[in-house]
């Protein structure tokens, strides 16, 4: 697949998340074999405004590219001088997020909010698309409540507006998380628009993104929330994809890569935020796993690199010799 002119190696993308795809987790996707990645959706306001926590979120020092940089906001010249910025730090793409359906967002007239402002939404791209000379594209759901299906137009409305691809969550605003995604309106776009599509919603398993590829006809995957504390999954479905074999990974392989994580976050931001931040996605490591609920209820209270080590490296032994 290409994306204007950045080829993207193979049909699994990575989400943008927030609080999750931060630099520590795109390094790790990236070596999962990750074909695309994104970063933590960034406010274009604040980037203009130099606030020193959203420049951090920019960081992408040292990561192999293509990295696509997420930007969110309603103001068509903003987002062309963010995504300046952006470029200016390396992104290889950027991508206007349209599909965010927090309230705190939603409010300003960002994220999906744009779902119900298509002029505003095409001003923005076409704004950004003479700003810089990168691929520009758009995440949009499929519209903002079930009596509003509009990502058909939308999504046509983005290429005329210069998008070079789109990226579907095949849910409303209204749904959040909930319920089943439809697949069927990331297939319609698919049939209407000439850029690439990324299907997004309900990838749990390779399995899942092989049926999503063949039933929508989209040209790549997006992965969400089935990464979380599994980025085992961006390797599987990579690996299956390809007619390769797949295993899960093992007891010891799952905490080893919490470990893994949680240094590469501590070396990161240092071991205060560091272990700070973890605490969520070691409990999302341990999900599923037999006897870990007290173990999470310590970790959670846990301060220091060297208490959490100990704590997963006792359960692992505990687990292993009596398994």
């Amino acid at each position: 697949m290409k994306i204007g002119s950045v080829v993207i190696p193979n049909q699994v993308v990575l989400a943008p998340m927030a609080g999750v795809t931060d630099k520590a987790y795109r390094i790790i996707a990236r070596e999962h074999g990750c074909g695309l990645i994104y970063t933590e959706m960034i406010s274009a306001k604040a980037l203009t405004y130099k606030n020193i926590r959203t420049k951090a979120l920019l960081d992408l020092t040292g990561e192999e590219q293509p990295i696509a940089v997420q930007l969110f906001g309603s103001e068509p010249e903003t987002m062309a001088d963010a995504a300046r910025i952006a470029v200016r730090e390396g992104a290889l793409i950027l991508d206007v997020n349209m599909g965010c359906p927090v309230s705190k967002v939603v409010k300003n007239g960002e994220g999906s909010a744009l779902l119900n402002n298509e002029d505003v939404a095409y001003r923005i791209v076409r704004a950004m698309v003479k700003a810089v000379d990168v691929p520009v594209t758009v995440k949009i759901r499929s519209g903002w409540d079930k009596e509003n299906i509009i990502a058909v137009d939308f999504a046509k409305k983005m290429e005329e507006a210069g998008a070079s691809a789109v990226a579907v969550h095949g849910r409303t605003r209204e749904q959040f998380y909930a319920g089943k995604a439809d697949w069927e309106v990331i297939k319609r776009v698919k049939e209407h628009v000439t850029i690439p599509v990324i299907g997004n919603g309900d990838i749990w398993t390779p399995e899942d993104a092989q049926e999503m590829l063949e039933t929508t006809g989209c040209d790549a995957v997006m992965l969400g929330r089935g990464i979380l504390g599994n980025p085992w999954l961006i390797s599987r479905t990579v690996h299956y994809l390809q007619g390769k074999e797949v295993n899960l990974p093992t007891l010891r392989e799952r905490i080893n890569g919490a470990i893994k994580h949680l240094d590469l976050t501590i070396s990161l931001k240092g071991e205060t935020i560091g272990v700070r931040e973890m605490r969520k996605h070691l409990a999302w490591y341990l999900k599923g796993l037999p006897y870990t609920a007290p173990l999470k209820e310590v970790i959670f209270k846990a301060v220091t690199r060297s208490e959490i080590i100990d704590l997963l490296k006792g359960y692992l032994e505990t687990q292993e010799k009596f398994s």
